[in-house]
């Protein structure tokens, strides 16, 4: 067993080990600790993803849980890269990023080409994934439940201009989002067509924690990425900086919106030429 700083990974796998515990045991932490023969912070830790498990206390929890050989040698194989500072998953698997988001008490993000997931309409969601050629995932019409809880996450969305043209969708699914948009404005900020320096960057998401370092997020259409390394974070508070210098307030933001509701958004386009 090896103290070291948790990952976002870590603490999901962590939850899972918890889940297994409650499911097929039926013991509270100390019972397993008890059964184990180990201190109770051992398994308060190792559920919180605060601690790199050997494989023999794996193995022992694994198995007090009614787990077999099979089962083990999965769980060992995600493991193995659970506290690494950079981490990849496929672009289908949702739990660890709908943990982050859950967990949470600050989400700053960035996105460029589409509206943050975090923020779509069902529409306008469904018609992206159809103009991507992606599957939708049961898990996305849940996550935004986060935003509604009274203790949600400080949150700050910017969303470059590009966006905003980027129409996927017939007219009145675009209305419905610039309308739900303009609606969340206290939480969004446009970043306007002429910042073309800002439109370069990678879109990314960072989550800040209570108590845990901060998380980086990237994603494409191959993979999931989480970044917990220093050098990572860094740049992406570097980039929120850049943003918080040249995005839109909320009063602008909003009315940037207006801009673009209806079936030509010809204002819009022609103030940026």
């Amino acid at each position: 067993m090896t103290t070291t700083s948790s990952t976002a990974y870590s603490r999901n796998l962590g939850d899972e080990l918890r889940r297994l515990r409650q499911r097929f045991t039926g013991l509270r932490g100390r019972g397993l600790a008890v059964q184990l023969g180990w201190d109770p912070s051992k398994v308060s830790n190792l559920e919180h993803g605060k601690i790199r498990a050997s494989d023999v206390d794996l193995a022992q929890y694994l198995t007090a849980c009614g787990k077999d050989i099979d089962f083990f040698e999965d769980f060992l194989r995600r493991y193995h890269n659970a506290f690494d500072p950079y981490l990849a998953q496929k672009p289908d698997e949702f739990r660890t990023l709908t943990m982050a988001e859950a967990s949470a008490t600050r989400i700053t993000a960035y996105d460029v080409l589409t509206v943050n997931s975090l923020l779509r309409t069902p529409n306008y969601d469904r018609a992206l994934q159809a103009a991507t050629g992606t599957t939708p995932q049961p898990q996305d019409a849940d996550r935004q439940a986060v935003l509604r809880r009274p203790t949600r996450p400080d949150c700050v969305f910017y969303l470059h201009e590009v966006a905003l043209r980027m129409r996927p969708a017939p007219t009145q699914v675009m209305d419905d989002q610039y309308v739900w948009l303009q609606a969340n404005s206290a939480i969004l900020r446009i970043v306007p067509a002429e910042a073309t320096t800002a439109a370069f960057q990678s879109p990314c998401t960072l989550f800040e924690f209570e108590r845990a370092n901060p998380v980086v997020y990237l994603e494409s259409d191959l993979a999931k990425v989480f970044a917990q390394d220093d050098t990572a974070v860094a740049k992406s508070q570097a980039l929120f900086d850049l943003l918080d210098a040249v995005a839109l307030d909320e009063t602008q933001s909003r009315r940037k919106l207006a801009e673009y509701r209806g079936p030509t958004p010809l204002r819009a386009l022609a103030k940026s030429q």
